[in-house]
C-alpha cells in the first residue's frame, strides 16, 4: 500500500486516491469552464500591481485602519483611494 501526502500534509492511501479517482470520472465537469478560472489577484489597473513598501506612524496606520474598518474595506484600497485623489488620478 502507497501513501501519498498532499501540500497540507494530509496522507492519502490508495483506496483514497481511488475513491477521488472515481468521483471524478462520475462527475460531468466543464472542463472549458475550469480553463477559463483565472488564478491569483485580480489585476489592479493596467497591469499587474507592484508592493511599494512605505513607513508610516502608528497614529496613520491606526486611522488608516479605523477608516477601512468604517468602509467595510481593505487598509491597501483606503491607500490606493487616498493616493488616487491626491494626484489626481482615475
Amino acid at each position: 500500500m502507497t501513501e501519498h501526502r498532499t501540500r497540507t500534509g494530509l496522507n492519502l492511501t490508495d483506496a483514497d486516491i481511488e475513491a477521488l479517482s472515481d468521483e471524478v470520472e462520475s462527475t460531468d465537469y466543464d472542463i472549458a469552464a475550469l480553463k477559463k478560472r483565472r488564478r491569483g489577484r485580480p489585476t489592479l489597473g493596467s497591469a499587474p500591481a507592484e508592493v511599494v513598501p512605505v513607513r508610516i506612524d502608528p497614529e496613520l496606520r491606526a486611522a488608516i485602519e479605523t477608516r477601512a474598518k468604517a468602509d467595510h474595506t481593505t487598509t491597501s484600497q483606503i491607500i490606493r483611494d487616498a493616493l488616487r485623489e491626491f494626484l489626481q488620478t482615475a
